[in-house]
């Protein structure tokens, strides 16, 4: 059954043909928002959740409901401006909206 899930663990988006893309929030490291000049009647948002791994999850903005995107509001750094200007787009563009912070480097 295609479809997104995203509950406190993880987002996991099951395609048409049985693929399944999934991402865990502890293994999340970039968040981008990809528009397309599909819109008003298809799909045009897409928010694409990066692991560490490089392994992600696009979620289509039809099915990120507002727990979603409380979320990833609530990450460090996440850039509402960007996000905002990506809904008002309407031509294929890409936004980096959040990137997981590297760790500090100690001094000795």
């Amino acid at each position: 059954m295609a479809g997104v899930e995203i509950n406190d663990t993880f987002v996991r988006r099951t395609l048409a043909d049985g693929r399944v893309e999934e991402v865990a929030w502890t293994e999340l490291a970039e968040v981008r928002l990809i528009t397309t000049a599909d819109g008003p009647f298809a799909d045009d948002v897409f928010f694409v959740l990066i692991g560490a791994t490089g392994k992600g999850c696009v979620v289509p903005h039809s099915a990120a409901d507002t727990a979603f995107l409380s979320k990833l509001q609530r990450l460090p750094g996440f850039d509402n401006e960007k996000v905002l200007e990506a809904m008002l787009t309407v031509a294929d563009r890409q936004f980096l909206v959040w990137r997981r912070p590297l760790p500090r480097q100690r001094l000795n």
